[in-house]
């Protein structure tokens, strides 16, 4: 099920470890963040086949990690419209449904300019950023939830 920011808190009362997914046409990179919604960590990146092998991944991630919620980024336009990759992401969404999670979509905007710009920043190959890209990407995406979660009023 698809739900707004306080849907989702309500959803989880008690917290519980969250998933972050960056979903791009070739791959799905991956984090995760403790249960108590301190801080996202870079995970690992599926890379996408069809969507019964990445919903089998998917599911095996989500069990070895304990995973209660859901959050994925959400491609949008700088002025915060839909962007071509928008439905696309959005679909996925909707087949994610099958997992019976909660699950929010999060703008990402910035995420994989803001991780590449930290990876410029170190000194990284761009062999090495490519690698990486998608799993920071996730973790900055989820980082962002995680941290709007908190702020919630109780």
């Amino acid at each position: 099920m698809i739900v707004t920011l306080a849907e989702f808190a309500a959803a989880l009362p008690d917290g519980g470890r969250l998933a972050g997914l960056d979903a791009g046409t070739k791959t799905i990179g991956l984090a995760t963040c403790d249960a108590g919604w301190s801080f996202a960590s870079a995970h690992s990146t599926i890379a996408r086949v069809k969507f019964s092998a990445d919903l089998a991944q998917l599911r095996a991630f989500i069990a070895a990690e304990r995973i209660k919620g859901l959050v994925l980024g959400l491609p949008l336009n700088m002025d915060g419209s839909d962007s071509p990759r928008t439905q696309s992401v959005r679909q996925l969404a909707k087949n994610l449904a099958v997992l019976d999670l909660p699950l929010m979509l999060w703008d990402e905007r910035w995420s994989t300019q803001a991780v590449e710009r930290a990876m410029i920043a170190e000194d990284l190959s761009r062999k090495t950023r490519a690698e990486r890209v998608d799993r920071l990407a996730a973790a900055y995406i989820l980082q962002g939830a995680i941290d709007a979660l908190t702020r919630l009023p109780l």
